[in-house]
């Protein structure tokens, strides 16, 4: 089968939202070249996934890669995917250059692209995410392994704002606590807060194609009788009280649900909200504290930012 590759090089703030763009057109995946990938610090645990090669990153900005089917509908499909990115701009989203190339490959590299980009990674003091084609031996007794395949992942849950969410998540939830995860993608904070404790866990997303991803995954990290996955928009519809709520999406769509979140939160409760750009923090900030709650902890991590909010 043949794959089409369509190359996007925008900036970081634009990355979650294209990324979603690309998956609701039907990429077949999303690979994101960061260049500052080649000077982080890292754990040294795994030595060959700091191995990358210079050529493969731009010198400023992100290049986000997807992979769409070659057939007679992709002429469209590409059209909507430029003008979905262009509206972006109202949102006062900054797509940067905006420079989108396409081009042709095989089944095979399509693949080998994969594994190029996705190895073992330590992303907080107790979690691991691990690729289900490798084989991955714990280094200690109490650390948790979260297995993805980014052939239906949104993502590799490597990217900042998930790992400031998990790391949150690490801080916050509690045996027994009820989670909700809004805008789940491939489910992956969800499973972290099954295997923390949590004794039940809403996974949330609007696309279904995400619900689909969440699925799979949790069924492979085998905490389905924990995790419950549904199709729904925010918090539309959701009655049941929470002990933790969580989401790791844009700006602007964190500001729609705040109430909701307040009204659906137990006294004492927290609300995780990632993916925001440092120019939208102050927006966030204030909408979190006129719904009521405390600002308990900001996270940073790059260019993003994370709260971790409690309703008294």
């Amino acid at each position: 089968m043949k794959w089409s590759e369509i190359s996007i090089h925008t900036t970081h703030e634009a990355v979650e939202a294209i990324s979603n763009i690309l998956h609701e057109a039907g990429a077949g995946g999303v690979v994101i070249e960061d260049p500052f990938e080649l000077t982080k610090e890292r754990e040294t645990t795994y030595g060959e996934i700091y191995q990358l090669n210079p050529d493969d990153y731009p010198e400023e900005g992100v290049i986000i890669k997807a992979y769409l089917p070659v057939n007679s509908f992709l002429g469209e499909t590409v059209e909507e995917i430029k003008q979905a990115i262009n509206n972006l701009m109202l949102y006062n989203i900054d797509i940067g250059r905006n420079k989108i190339t396409i081009s042709e490959v095989n089944e095979e590299e399509w693949a080998t692209a994969w594994k190029k980009y996705y190895n073992p990674v330590k992303i907080s003091e107790r979690f691991t995410i691990v690729p289900t084609w490798e084989t991955y031996e714990r280094v200690s007794s109490d650390e948790l392994i979260i297995e993805l395949d980014p052939g239906m992942a949104f993502g590799t849950g490597t990217h900042p704002t998930t790992v400031m969410c998990i790391q949150a998540l690490e801080k916050m939830v509690r045996e027994g606590d009820t989670v909700v995860d809004v805008g789940t993608g491939s489910g992956i904070l969800s499973i972290a807060a099954a295997m923390l404790g949590a004794k039940r866990v809403h996974a949330l997303d609007l696309d279904p194609v995400a619900v689909e991803s969440a699925k799979l995954n949790v069924k492979l990290n085998k905490v389905h009788d924990v995790v419950t996955v549904s199709q729904n928009n925010l918090l539309d519809r959701v009655d049941e009280q929470a002990d933790v709520i969580v989401a790791n999406i844009l700006a602007e769509i964190i500001l729609r649900f705040v109430d909701d979140a307040y009204r659906l939160l137990r006294s004492g409760g927290v609300f995780i909200t990632s993916g925001i750009i440092q120019t939208k923090k102050q927006e966030v900030k204030e909408g979190l504290l006129r719904a009521g709650f405390t600002i308990e902890e900001t996270l940073t991590m790059e260019d993003w930012i994370a709260f971790i909010a409690k309703k008294q």
